[in-house]
This record gives C-alpha cells, structure tokens and sequence, in this order.
C-alpha cells in the first residue's frame, strides 16, 4: 500500500475505533487497529515504505491515545521490523493466519506499551492494562479478520495501473 493511502486508512481506523470503544463500553480493552495495519505492511510493504508508514501510523495514535508522545510511533515501527523479520519464518497467505499473527504482534506491542509506561506514569495503573489485554488482542484479531480482505482490495488496487486502457 502507499504511504497516503496508508495514513487515510488509518485515521479512517482510528476515528472508527474511538466511536466503537465508547459505544461499546469498553473500560479495559481497545480494539487495536493500527497493529493490525502495521502487521499488514510488515507482510507487503518494502522496508523503507512500510517503516514511513508505521511511523506515521504510530504517531497518529500518539495523537490520538493522549499517552507519553512517542511511545506508540517507536513501538509502531519496532512491531513493524520485528514483524518483518518473523515473516521470514512464517507463511502468511490467508484470513485467519492473518489474524494469529496480528494477534501475536498485539500480544508484544500490548506488554511493550503496558511496561514503557510503568516506566514513564507515576500512579502505575498498568494492571488494569495486563487485565484488559486478553479482551484486546482477542478483539484485535477479530478486526484483523475483518480488515484482511479491505487491506488485500487496497493493495490489489495499488498495483493495478493507473488510466482508462487496464
């Protein structure tokens, strides 16, 4: 996916995300669409294409989560490379293997960000973080299974030349 329309789609996510959480109660849990998003550019994107548009995804969520600025867009592109570099080891063609390994990158960027900010927050409510965490990755992976075949349309049309002679 190109890098604007990488950043369309993801403060599209966000704004969504925000609406659903808040409508569906949700204290404890979020639904995290941007590691959803960086996982998919870690599976297609080339390096430096997919690390732009992690960091900006990343940021857009810094924006948007009124957490420690930069902890999200550092925590985006590091999900981004090591998700790289476990797609070298792993065979991720469908849906649900997409799911399990967005799930599995919700897993890291979820304790990575929980301890970040028990590093950086003096009143160290990260248990509330480690108990909504299950109910997040849980709510991640059915987004991913939703998102998976949106992302594959964008990518296709992407690739597909532009003009009116296909």
């Amino acid at each position: 996916m190109k890098f604007l329309v990488t950043v369309g789609i993801a403060l599209a996510l966000l704004t969504l995300e925000s609406v659903v959480v808040k409508q569906a109660g949700l204290v404890l849990g979020r639904i995290d669409v941007t590691v959803v998003l960086v996982a998919f550019l870690a599976l297609r994107a080339t390096l430096l294409e997919g690390a732009f548009s992690a960091f900006a995804v990343g940021y857009l969520l810094d924006l948007m989560s009124g957490q420690p600025t930069g902890l999200f867009t550092f925590l985006a592109v590091f999900t981004f490379l090591v998700g790289r570099l476990v797609s070298s080891f792993v065979d991720v063609r469908g849906a649900l293997s997409f799911a399990l390994f967005a799930m599995g990158a919700d897993v890291g960027h979820g304790l990575l960000a929980t301890f970040f900010t028990w590093l950086t927050v003096k009143d160290g409510g990260t248990g509330q973080a480690l108990a909504g965490l299950p109910l997040q990755v849980a709510l991640t992976g059915a987004a991913a299974l939703v998102l998976f075949p949106l992302f594959r349309r964008f990518e296709a049309a992407q690739d597909r030349p532009a003009g009116l002679l296909r």
